[in-house]
């Protein structure tokens, strides 16, 4: 056991990396021996997670430093050597990687019989493994040209899936709109990486942390990442690509597009927080990081009422709900600078982050419904819709679940979180805890509006064939239920043993650089 934890920060990367290598080979042999593989593959990647993630919120942080001597050395020995790989998982990126394992899992479940109908299921599964493998490897890295590598596997797998039902025009659109976002930010990553490397002749990033003299080609490059990454996690008004692609996605794929989002998302907070940290003008990063999220909130949730394709209305919410991501964490950065941060800032940070993982479990259900309803009837318009709930009961009580909480309705977890957000943005102006506030009353009444389209009233003629969708799909969007009720029943737990840790290994910079590159 503590040969794997020592290893497991690249063993996470490695095992779905070889599993993607091996899964079009088995899928020559034998259709089911490639899913029952894909599965025992994730399941080994969670159990291996949630043991790393056990040991860092008890033990501290773990440094492994690719091809050394001492892989697991307090100050690694590449801090020098700007070329040499370094794994960090601390708090934030254990809290990441259990989101994106825990998704990845619900999605590979749920696509047994989602893609049975499918061709070319081998490409399907292996590109779902690299999402897994992208994800995790810019949760873990502390090597800023390596972050931009992941950034680009994931991406490309992702547009791939996108892409996936190829036949339908709409998907071939929504791929091609999403690769041309990516690769304009992961152009803007790279210049950005290639300025701080020819000032400082460094890649770590614990490394260029302790050196960064927050000169003008620092700045430039700070607002490259900046931009990058909030375009790549779909902040308005860099948004565009997100309808459109989280629409046509296989529904599974959605649910894992929201979780890379979400590692965009995190990469924006580490870049802020451990790259930058102090040296930023805190104030004026806080206050554009605020705008942004206040944007997403408010322009997301007004483009999702109108909306009757069912996925499509989905995908604006997402959109709104990355808004309180970003407004919680941006009010951490506002407090920071100021006396505040030590009770409320903190707390913001926590509401902030808590709220990625939340939004991954209900928005992740959320478009796993819309899956199983589209699988049954065949369509994702809300105008030829009805009565759904007479044949798909426990699909009916998912979508109830994951509408209630993502509309922040206690006990569910949506709650917790904006609570959490609500209290603490109004230290900083009531009027962000208002529209906060008013954007879930609308994000409410959309639901209301899906529920009522979808499932009420009586049976209509060719909705499906009376009968629920299979079971493995059932359980899919049982496993996030899970998480969805488990940590609304007991968020005071999620805070104290999850978010806290994660809250305090972004907020404290000294440890990070002393931990990843202290030696510089």
């Amino acid at each position: 056991m503590d040969w794997l934890l020592t290893h497991a920060p690249a063993l996470l990367i490695a095992l779905p990396l070889l599993g993607a290598f091996l899964t079009p080979l088995i899928d020559r042999i034998s259709g089911k021996a490639r899913s029952a593989f894909v599965l025992v593959v994730l399941a080994a990647t969670q159990l291996l997670m949630m043991a790393l993630a056990w040991d860092v919120f008890t033990q501290g942080a773990h440094i492994y430093t690719m091809g050394a001597a001492d892989p697991t050395a307090t100050v690694p020995a590449q801090a020098a050597v700007p070329v040499r790989i370094v794994l960090q998982v601390d708090g934030m990126g254990a809290f990441m990687g259990l989101i994106s394992v825990t998704v990845s899992l619900a999605a590979a479940v749920y696509s047994l019989a989602f893609m049975h109908r499918e061709s070319g299921q081998g490409r399907f599964y292996t590109l779902l493994l690299l999402m897994v493998v992208g994800m995790l490897g810019m949760e873990f890295t502390g090597d800023l040209f390596n972050l931009f590598v992941f950034l680009e596997v994931l991406s490309i797998a992702s547009a791939a899936l996108i892409a996936f039902r190829f036949y339908h025009g709409d998907a071939v659109e929504g791929a091609i709109k999403y690769i041309v976002i990516s690769s304009l930010g992961a152009l803007m990553v790279l210049l950005a990486v290639a300025l701080l490397y020819g000032q400082y002749n460094l890649l770590n990033m614990g490394a260029l942390a302790s050196v960064l003299e927050y000169t003008y080609l620092d700045k430039v490059a700070l607002g490259l990442l900046i931009a990058a990454f909030a375009m790549k996690c779909g902040a308005v008004p860099m948004h565009m690509w997100t309808p459109d692609a989280y629409t046509v996605a296989p529904a599974s794929i959605t649910a894992m597009l929201v979780a890379a989002s979400q590692a965009s998302l995190y990469a924006l907070f580490r870049i802020c927080f451990s790259l930058y940290g102090f040296t930023l003008d805190l104030t004026t990063v806080g206050i554009i990081i605020i705008a942004l999220g206040l944007l997403s909130m408010f322009i997301g949730v007004t483009m999702a009422l109108p909306q009757k394709d069912i996925k499509r209305l989905m995908s604006y919410h997402a959109i709104s709900q990355t808004g309180y991501m970003l407004l919680g964490v941006g009010v951490g950065l506002y407090l920071l600078a100021h006396a505040d941060f030590d009770t409320y800032g903190i707390r913001a940070m926590e509401g902030g982050i808590f709220h990625i993982i939340n939004h991954a479990l209900y928005k992740g259900l959320l478009f796993l419904t819309a899956g199983a309803i589209f699988y049954k009837v065949g369509t994702r318009n809300l105008d030829e819709m009805g009565g759904l709930a007479h044949s798909m009961k426990y699909t009916t009580v998912f979508f109830i679940i994951g509408a209630l909480a993502i509309a922040g309705i206690p006990p569910l977890n949506g709650f917790a979180s904006k609570l959490l957000i609500y209290e603490s943005a109004y230290r900083v102006s009531p009027i962000l805890s208002i529209v906060a506030m008013l954007v879930s009353i609308l994000t409410l009444a959309s639901f209301v509006k899906v529920f009522h389209s979808a499932f009420m009233g009586p049976r209509l003629e060719g909705m499906g064939d009376g009968r629920e969708v299979p079971r493995s799909m059932l359980v899919g969007m049982g496993l996030l239920t899970a998480g969805i009720i488990l940590f609304g029943l007991f968020p005071d737990w999620v805070v104290s043993n999850l978010v806290h840790p994660a809250a305090q290994a972004l907020a404290d910079q000294a440890a990070y650089i002393a931990a990843l590159g202290g030696g510089v």
